[in-house]
């Protein structure tokens, strides 16, 4: 955005300098250019806000289980679209999934007891479940003390402020039932 200000710039003083020496077909050349520029940033604005209110069905820290290959993981990143390469989303057959690249995906961290060689998964919403209930069950991985507070009452990872502040989010922690009131 900041790259296409600069450009809009500088193709205005050039506009300018070209109708001050008379070189109208230049000065048309670059109010083009700028028009497009201006077209370019405004739907980068425009796709900005899209994805700044978009609804994410998991939440940092929440667990869940991989639809197809079964692992259990913790989520502690998320995106508003499939952001990987073309490549590799090729490779992953992303086009193939039933709501293709265009949905949240999550980083998530696998448990080191399912798949020791799987440390970190990119996963799409569509793939991900969510627990029937509370699962207070064993979870193990190298980054939790780095990503996560600890456990709530449910079973879900409380995330750290910075990885809050990263994805813009909320705390969230189910408080332990107080079973004496």
């Amino acid at each position: 955005m900041i790259r296409l200000r600069w450009l809009a710039m500088v193709d205005l003083v050039n506009l300018q300098k070209a109708v001050e020496v008379e070189n109208y077909a230049l000065a048309a050349e670059l109010r083009d250019e700028i028009n497009k520029l201006e077209a370019e940033s405004l739907a980068a604005s425009a796709n900005a806000l899209v994805y700044e209110n978009i609804q994410y069905a998991f939440r940092l820290g929440q667990k869940g289980r991989h639809k197809v290959f079964v692992y259990s993981g913790v989520i502690c990143g998320m995106d508003p679209v499939c952001c990987i390469s073309s490549s590799l989303r090729e490779s992953a057959c992303i086009d193939k999934l039933t709501r293709g690249s265009n949905q949240p995906f999550y980083q998530v961290l696998v448990d080191v007891h399912v798949d020791p060689d799987l440390l970190v998964a990119y996963v799409p919403e569509e793939n991900l479940l969510a627990p029937d209930g509370p699962n207070k069950g064993r979870f193990d991985h190298p980054y939790l003390s780095f990503l996560f507070y600890g456990m709530d009452a449910v079973g879900d990872f409380i995330p750290i402020k910075q990885l809050r502040e990263k994805y813009n989010r909320p705390r969230h922690e189910v408080p332990p039932i107080d079973e004496d009131a």
